[in-house]
């Protein structure tokens, strides 16, 4: 088997699919990209048996066929590879010959039978949706999914399909974000966990454009399709908590902040925050809010004013910095809205201005304020 192909669009499109070979990877074949050869279309193929994703490629074939090649010695050689033609050589016994413009390298490769097989979305209920909203979701989800793995169904996102829309909510318990999209139809009511992981690699490849994807899903499986890129995942089976009875419905309290002045104060004074909990306390009374926080430990102390629109009593409440700063991230609003209660009941934060078509909530715990 022979192919021409082109050095920088080779590594563009293994870059793409690397992201899901595991550094400790349980079987020898994982650690290889699959090559799949048919009329002039190279597909490559990685794995790690929890997730699948495969790209296309036009290149210069005169017959079919299939290899597995080491990912790794493959992607370093490419990186190190000026912009050429490169000529790929495969014999019957899977030995590749690389031939560049400077010289020829040899890799081993492997049976292709080995390669674990992809699953087809049979019997899969499916919708559609933009690429852009999906990686919008993503990029907004992803930053509150947890990390312990004793709550398996809280270390992916939670999609949430009626009639009338999307839901998806991540929660670690400490914040957690939701976000509802209009836009999307979904034949009947249903709902699945996706791990972390493969959401991270379709947001690092997904375009953001007005492209549709078809999501379809089984009970055991996610299927995401793109023209480019195909992803195969299995779901997290795992129950997501009732997350509606953590978000208070009594938030009286409003206060009205520039979101970009509110996020560089936060940025600032989090620096002088004890940097096991990033407390800063907020301190809002009128038309002013106070943040303060300091680190006992090393005597640092920081406070710093700001104009906001507050509707309330006075309250003082603290808050994990980096929480806020990250959650502040999720929206383009020019303002945002923080509703309160009390200093023991957690703080809603929205975007005053929802992009089209979407409702973004977010919510955060509070600490115990410092005395």
């Amino acid at each position: 088997m022979k192919f021409i192909v082109s050095s920088s669009a080779l590594l563009k499109q293994l870059q793409v699919v690397n992201g899901v070979i595991s550094s400790n990877t349980i079987l020898p074949i994982l650690e290889d990209f699959l090559f799949d050869i048919e009329k002039n279309r190279l597909t490559i193929l990685a794995s790690d048996l929890e997730t699948l994703m495969k790209v296309h490629l036009d290149i210069e074939a005169k017959e079919s066929g299939r290899v597995c090649i080491p990912a790794k010695i493959l992607v370093e050689t490419l990186k190190n590879l000026p912009e050429q033609p490169l000529t790929f050589n495969v014999d019957v016994n899977y030995s590749i010959e690389i031939t560049s413009d400077h010289g020829k390298y040899k890799i081993m490769g492997e049976n292709p039978d080995n390669f674990p097989k992809e699953s087809n979305p049979d019997n899969a209920h499916s919708f559609d949706i933009s690429s852009s909203a999906l990686l919008n979701t993503i990029s907004k989800t992803i930053i509150a999914v947890s990390n312990d793995e004793l709550r398996p169904a809280m270390t992916g996102v939670y999609f949430e399909l009626d009639p009338k829309g999307l839901t998806t909510v991540a929660t670690d318990a400490h914040r957690l974000v939701k976000v509802r999209r209009k836009d999307v139809a979904c034949s009947s009511k249903d709902s699945f966990v996706v791990p972390k992981k493969p959401l991270q690699l379709l947001k690092n490849v997904l375009p953001d454009k007005g492209d549709t994807l078809k999501v379809s899903y089984s009970d055991k499986q996610l299927f995401v399709s793109h023209p480019d890129i195909q992803l195969v995942c299995r779901l997290i089976d795992a129950r997501f908590p009732d997350y509606r009875v953590v978000i208070p419905e009594q938030n009286l309290y409003r206060m009205t902040v520039n979101r970009t002045e509110f996020q560089s104060a936060l940025r600032r004074i989090s620096v002088f925050s004890n940097k096991s909990t990033n407390q800063v306390a907020l301190h809002i009374s009128g038309s002013e809010l106070q943040m303060t926080a300091q680190d006992v430990d090393f005597s640092f102390e920081g406070n710093e004013r700001m104009g906001c629109r507050y509707d309330g009593e006075d309250l003082q409440i603290a808050f994990n910095a980096k929480f806020l700063v990250d959650l502040l991230n999720c929206s383009d609003s020019e303002d945002v809205r923080l509703e309160l209660s009390s200093p023991s009941r957690a703080g809603i934060l929205k975007p005053l201005e929802d992009e089209a078509n979407e409702e973004l909530m977010m919510l955060v715990m509070p600490l115990m304020l410092n005395t």
